[in-house]
């Protein structure tokens, strides 16, 4: 797999996965409505921060990682990305490459360390992938995510410096 810079022709890849990912809102604090264009602007990020794809030899869109800064002004040490794999393409190691990256990334940035600010309690997998790749829950706001099937669920902040 290659881990590439996403290029404006890959949303026509990747917005079929990101909408049925967002659309089911079970892990993602997106609107489980957001239109095509809407989702593009929050996910396709413009220098200096960075919107990446992971593609197989073929060049197939496998998933997707955002990062940039998770504040400004003097918490923009701190870096945040979110990630996206496609369903028929999961249980593959795409979504701990894609983390994998962007702590590259953040480190050679410059970052201190990596937020999370919304990780869904219930999003177990991605939990524990973060946890292994030396994140920590620092803080769960309690009913901070309305999950579509359980309800109102924890909403984890998770933390690592870099």
């Amino acid at each position: 797999m290659l881990i590439r810079e996403a290029t404006a022709d890959d949303w026509a890849a990747i917005w079929p996965f990101f909408h049925t990912i967002t659309a089911a809102g079970d892990t993602f604090t997106f609107p489980v409505d957001l239109d095509r264009e809407t989702g593009r602007g929050w996910w396709m990020l413009s220098a200096p921060n960075r919107t990446v794809v992971a593609v197989d030899d073929d060049g197939t869109v496998l998933g997707t990682a955002k990062m940039n800064n998770n504040q400004h002004g003097n918490g923009a040490h701190i870096a945040s990305a979110s990630y996206m794999v496609d369903p028929a393409h999961g249980g593959r190691g795409v979504g701990r490459a894609l983390v994998e990256h962007t702590l590259d990334w953040a480190r050679t940035q410059g970052f201190r360390g990596m937020q999370f600010n919304a990780v869904a309690a219930t999003n177990t997998h991605a939990v524990r992938l973060y946890e292994r790749l030396g994140f920590h829950v620092v803080g769960t706001i309690p009913d901070g995510f309305r999950h579509p099937e359980q309800g109102y669920v924890g909403l984890h902040v998770m933390y690592r410096p870099l």
